[in-house]
């Protein structure tokens, strides 16, 4: 059992860096920019897209979200060179 705890505390630790990156590379005029983590969860990866994946981009279909240009943002920023 102490295998899976710290296999846990490993996945824990990655996506609380995870929600870190993703709020530094939040612009600092975003009202998200100093949100809380839930709030970060519930805005930017909880709602539902659909991925559309051709040979040279992977496009995201938002059905209806409001935080569409800061995701836009995020995507582009921690997309890297």
């Amino acid at each position: 059992m102490p295998l899976a705890n710290q296999v846990r505390l490993v996945l824990h630790t990655a996506a609380y860096w995870l929600i870190l990156a993703l709020r530094d590379a939040i612009p600092k005029t975003h009202p998200l920019a100093v949100a809380e983590f839930a709030t970060l969860r519930l805005r930017l990866l909880k709602p539902g897209a659909r991925v559309i994946e051709t040979a040279s981009r992977v496009r995201l279909a938002f059905a209806a979200c409001p935080d569409a240009s800061p995701i836009r943002h995020l995507a582009t920023a921690l997309a890297g060179p």
